[in-house]
């Protein structure tokens, strides 16, 4: 498959024209309307060095909000209210601790600052929003995403404490499935997020799913 480059026009090609590792386009900006189409076609920015790079995965890891699973001990430990739970409190503290925080097996992040700034962009337009956990008022986890119509495109979490991003994404979840989101999109696979109940599906279901849903 060829790899297509950007330009200033405002389009995407089709996500099934992506190389099998996901890689589909590269080039553009990261301006609030390119974004959101982005995410209304299963399409979404990651960066390797100065160059933008967009992405649609095949097959695409997604959670079902019923499909949510709690281990018991997750459970206990939402009982003990070991953590207070916030959205969009400090949608700011939470990308720059993703920006910041050291990742095992990683030795650099993809939230440039161009990318944090797209973002909390995003987030002043009412698109882009963060959950939060606290512990004795201080914030030790969370994770922030985008939000259309019914689907919420998570994008990424950090933890300061044991379990405090868990705790955050239960919470969250648990909100959104009350608000009647449909899917939450994780991505790519990790054994994290397999845990909490996300699976692999079709990317051609990931992009029906989104025609239905993700629409304002």
């Amino acid at each position: 498959m060829p790899l297509f480059a950007l330009d200033n026009e405002l389009i995407f090609p089709p996500a099934h024209l992506a190389e099998p590792d996901g890689l589909l386009a590269v080039g553009g900006d990261l301006s609030p309307e390119r974004l959101l189409l982005a995410y209304r076609n299963g399409i979404f920015p990651w960066y390797e060095g100065e160059h933008i790079l967009w992405w649609s995965p095949q097959p695409r890891f997604v959670l079902f909000p019923d499909e949510l699973k709690v281990s018991k001990s997750m459970q206990q430990l939402l009982k003990k209210n070991t953590f207070d739970f916030s959205i969009n409190k400090c949608f700011t503290e939470v990308i720059n601790n993703c920006k910041t925080i050291s990742r095992r097996g990683q030795e650099s992040t993809w939230i440039t600052d161009e990318v944090k700034k797209a973002y909390i962009k995003l987030h002043d337009l009412g698109h882009a929003h963060s959950a939060e956990a606290w512990h004795d008022q201080k914030l030790v986890g969370g994770l922030y995403g985008i939000r259309i119509g019914k689907v919420f495109f998570g994008e990424s979490m950090f933890s300061q404490e044991s379990n405090a991003s868990k705790f955050a994404f239960i919470k969250y979840v648990q909100t959104l499935k009350q608000e009647d989101i449909k899917i939450i999109d994780c991505q790519v696979y990790t054994e994290h997020l397999e845990s909490l109940g996300a699976r692999m599906i079709e990317r051609k279901d990931f992009i029906q799913l989104l025609k239905e849903y993700a629409q304002e």
